[in-house]
């Protein structure tokens, strides 16, 4: 039995509690702006939400032209701004002009691991400089939220800079979420989310999980991601790479289960699934989850 059949044998019927259910029926899948990406077009469902990334190898404008492309198809992209690829306020109020013109309202933003930033350092500065220069173009913001910790940045330095944006949403009128990167473990994704509802972070949740893909596709896309960011990831996820890949059927609802009866009470409102351009095995598992 091949890999996809696996998993699509072992994905159970039901994952039970409607609010993950619906968060299922409406994931984000997130692509990257590489070769791939146009083949991996004709996998999505009609009216699909994307996220497209921004690669740390390849100019910001090759995410808002996979955007574009992606609207053409009839689909509703989510472009990634990764602030330190952002040269000066110019290419910022370029960035804006773009989105404006494309009718694109809703942004990711990350602070990016260009080693050389332009004039915005993190995604703080960048998003405080882009709401104003694009007020009441931008009406949805996402960010990143870090269950298992970041590799260069201190736990309590995140929660500051999460506590400042969800301020800055609230004084801006923009509806922000926080997605949450890879992390393999549901008891420190649910530990960690506890934990940052009780110091205070209303923000709605996306849980960020990885779709069906294969280990050759992983490595592939990783190295395509950029050398430096695909050592890190692999040093600091090693152990849930381990088990992603010695399990003979993994499948985005194995992390998903166990957590769909926290989805109200930690308010997770969403799924992102980074697929990694493998877009049609995410497909049927999405198909085969929801029965």
């Amino acid at each position: 039995m091949n890999a996809l059949a696996n998993v699509l044998r072992r994905t159970p019927r039901v994952i039970h509690g409607s609010t993950a259910r619906a968060a299922i029926k409406t994931m984000t899948y997130e692509l990257v702006p590489v070769k791939s990406l146009d083949a991996q077009m004709n996998h999505l469902p009609d009216n699909a939400r994307v996220a497209v990334t921004a690669s740390p190898v390849r100019p910001l404008e090759d995410t808002l032209d996979a955007a574009a492309g992606l609207i053409d198809r009839g689909h509703r992209p989510v472009p990634h701004l990764a602030a330190r690829m952002v040269r000066d306020e110019s290419h910022l109020r370029q960035i804006a002009a773009r989105l404006k013109a494309l009718g694109i309202s809703e942004i990711f933003c990350i602070g990016g691991d260009s080693d050389d930033p332009g004039r915005y350092p993190d995604a703080l500065s960048f998003l405080a400089a882009l709401l104003q220069v694009a007020s009441g173009d931008i009406t949805a913001v996402g960010v990143a939220g870090y269950p298992d910790g970041h590799a260069f940045i201190d736990a309590g330095d995140l929660r500051r800079a999460l506590v400042e944006k969800q301020e800055l949403f609230a004084e801006a009128g923009v509806k922000g979420h926080m997605t949450t990167q890879i992390c393999f473990s549901t008891a420190t994704i649910r530990t960690w989310l506890e934990r940052e509802r009780a110091d205070g972070i209303t923000l709605p949740v996306h849980l960020g999980v990885p779709g069906v893909v294969d280990r050759a596709r992983l490595m592939s896309m990783g190295l395509r991601l950029g050398v430096g960011a695909s050592l890190r990831y692999l040093k600091k996820n090693s152990s849930g790479l381990v088990r992603l890949f010695a399990s003979p059927g993994y499948n985005p609802g194995d992390l998903i289960g166990p957590l769909a009866r926290d989805f109200d009470r930690l308010e997770i409102s969403g799924i992102h699934v980074f697929t990694f351009n493998q877009v049609k095995a995410t497909r049927q598992w999405q198909q085969a989850a929801l029965g």
